[in-house]
């Protein structure tokens, strides 16, 4: 894919178009000029980080990929060799391959758009202990998240992996068609895996104050945390244990150097 030349660039050789123009009129002298090159040296390509060959050997596909658009029905086959036929109690699996890019680039950020999770949200409502100075999280909300932790453990790493790997370039046409052309995306996962192996451990009741219908965390450090982080605070200590050591895994099947932390 071609690549658009860095406006930085272009200002460059504007200036140093500027610049020739002012020395070759202010010398009386002027040295010989040479002919610029009429070759415009190519785009840099981006840096991949991880290259998703690197995780397993190439091999010929049982049959081509769809098209991104006729993805669905491919996607949903696959990941119901993984998870069971019971994929709709879990999974939004319209546009999966869109959820999983869009949700993976904003776990790391502030927010995270409900509309947009390839996962369906953990039913009921927070459940809090306390009130007022000792209002908290309550270690039963623990067991909203625990059919969805369940259901990850259960995954065998290598045939998800394998899924992943198998559909990675309509992984990569969605992350480029959400603005990023020169990106890889796999470098983006891997960078979010750190981001949530990173999450605090929280020893002790996370606090709580509430803001109209609201909870923030009272802790302004935990309360400053990404989208993807409070929701592993919030499901507890034990499953947020179960979920970084699944997260550990995929990355170790996809790149070979450790987490930096």
């Amino acid at each position: 894919m071609s690549k658009p030349i860095h406006w930085l660039t272009l200002f460059a050789v504007v200036l140093s178009a500027i610049v020739g123009l002012y020395l070759w009129r202010a010398s009386e002298t002027p040295a010989p000029q040479m002919m610029p090159s009429t070759t415009a040296a190519p785009p840099k390509e981006p840096a991949i980080r991880y290259p998703i060959e690197a995780a397993s050997p190439a091999q010929e596909a049982d049959e081509p990929l769809p098209a991104l658009a006729d993805s669905d029905k491919a996607m949903q086959d696959a990941l119901a060799k993984l998870f069971g036929r019971n994929l709709a109690e879990f999974f939004n699996l319209q546009g999966i391959i869109h959820r999983v890019v869009a949700t993976v680039d904003n776990l790391p950020l502030g927010h995270l758009p409900a509309q947009l999770l390839p996962v369906k949200s953990v039913p009921g409502w927070l459940v809090t202990t306390g009130k007022d100075e000792d209002l908290s999280l309550s270690p039963k909300n623990a067991a909203r998240y625990q059919p969805y932790v369940r259901v990850a453990k259960s995954v065998p790493i290598a045939p998800l992996v394998a899924v992943y790997i198998r559909f990675y370039p309509l992984f990569q046409e969605q992350y480029e068609k959400l603005g990023y052309p020169d990106k890889y995306f796999n470098d983006r996962l891997v960078q979010v895996i750190d981001h949530l192996l990173a999450t605090p451990e929280v020893k002790g009741a996370v606090r709580l104050t509430q803001t109209t219908v609201l909870y923030q965390f009272a802790d302004p450090e935990l309360e400053k945390l990404s989208a993807g982080q409070k929701i592993l605070v919030r499901m507890g200590g034990e499953n947020a244990a179960v979920v970084k050591a699944k997260l550990t895994e995929i990355r170790s099947a996809l790149v070979a150097s450790p987490p930096k932390g």
